[in-house]
């Protein structure tokens, strides 16, 4: 099993992303969580985006989707399609893929110890099996690989679904390790980051991430089942 990553990509798989034009909005949850995101209701699913929230010198609560010098900034991440917490979607009937890449898929989660039905649940999630994916900041692929992330794995091509895969299968086996096979925290940590889940240790009480984690469960129960 492939086990050594560097900094880099450790930094560079933890946010698979892509943008959405929209204005930040304010919610309040029955709990009293307060989220922030860009995804209006009914907006386009695929997509996401990444801001950082901070507070300027002067003390002025701030938002960017540069990322901020010299100020502790907390990052808010605007997911995916299997993110989107007022998604319309039935996830327990949408329509699976369940050949697409089969041979692909089944041998290189074989080789590093991943379900193969979790592989497919994360590829339906990031890309809904797209192999020609890709997000306005630069993630690519099946598995929305970014490109010098992409390169630090040997994957050379990351529009070739065996290597897209064979990477961020690499990277699932790893957080697997990490989290001594617990799924939750490791799909948590594929969507939210591992820093995200060491800070709240758990699932971070993000919605979107609450929402990918459930969603990627029950997607890859379906997928188990249907194979």
């Amino acid at each position: 099993m492939y086990r050594h990553f560097s900094p880099y990509i450790l930094a560079a798989l933890l946010l698979p992303a892509f943008t959405a034009e929209a204005e930040i909005r304010r919610i309040e949850h029955p709990d009293g969580r307060v989220e922030y995101t860009n995804l209006a209701p009914r907006q386009k699913a695929d997509v996401v985006s990444t801001y950082y929230k901070y507070r300027s010198p002067n003390g002025v609560l701030s938002f960017s989707d540069a990322k901020p010098n010299g100020v502790k900034y907390e990052t808010i991440r605007f997911d995916c399609f299997a993110c989107r917490v007022d998604s319309e979607v039935n996830w327990e009937t949408t329509p699976l893929f369940t050949d697409r890449y089969r041979p692909a898929i089944d041998r290189i989660a074989a080789l590093h110890g991943v379900d193969g039905a979790l592989v497919r649940a994360v590829i339906h999630a990031e890309s809904a099996f797209n192999p020609e994916a890709r997000s306005r900041v630069g993630a690519q692929g099946l598995m929305q690989l970014m490109p010098q992330t992409a390169a630090e794995l040997g994957v050379s091509n990351p529009f070739d679904p065996e290597q897209n895969i064979d990477g961020g299968v690499r990277y699932l086996a790893m957080l697997l390790e990490r989290y001594n096979k617990d799924m939750s925290l490791a799909t948590a940590a594929y969507n939210a980051g591992p820093g995200a889940v060491q800070e709240y240790g758990g699932v971070p009480p993000y919605a979107e991430t609450r929402a990918y984690v459930k969603r990627i469960a029950i997607l890859q129960r379906r997928y188990q089942a249907a194979n």
